[in-house]
């Protein structure tokens, strides 16, 4: 007769594990991620500090069920290689700004985002990277198109 009592004592330890093992990426619905690796992007005399999405789940996830966002914080969304990129604000609680960037981190259009809509905004012409502000952010410094970000992920 076969016994299961070794099994079941290991029970609770395996599903430990399992919680333990999970990615980051893997939250809950509803949850906001707020564990991504993070970088400083300079915006002339400004410094954002950005999380970045870099996988396919970070970047569908993006700053979906987030309250607010601190001022100077944004989510920089990379891209493996240059293309036209379209983002929608399903589960976003805040108004955004989406900044489509150029490899070399120069803005190539800007475009405003209202809370919780599906509605596409796209970038104008194929890009590598997407910086998401507060709405707003970017107006009230005087950044637009032609601007030049700086940062580790930028090409000279």
């Amino acid at each position: 007769m076969l016994s299961f009592a070794p099994a079941l004592r290991l029970a609770p330890l395996l599903a430990g594990l399992l919680l333990v093992c999970l990615p980051l990426g893997s939250l809950a619905q509803g949850e906001p991620q707020t564990r991504l690796a993070r970088i400083k992007v300079g915006a002339g005399m400004h410094l954002i500090d950005t999380q970045l999405a870099q996988t396919p789940e970070q970047r569908q996830i993006g700053l979906m069920w987030r309250k607010d966002l601190p001022q100077n914080e944004g989510m920089l969304f990379i891209f493996e290689q240059p293309s036209v990129q379209c983002f929608w604000m399903r589960n976003t609680l805040t108004a955004l700004t989406a900044a489509f960037v150029d490899e070399d981190g120069t803005i190539v259009n800007l475009e405003d985002m209202k809370p919780q809509t599906d509605d596409s905004h796209c970038s104008a012409k194929p890009v590598r990277f997407v910086l998401e502000m507060n709405q707003g952010w970017f107006k009230k410094r005087g950044i637009q198109a032609g601007f030049k970000l700086t940062g580790p992920t930028f090409k000279p």
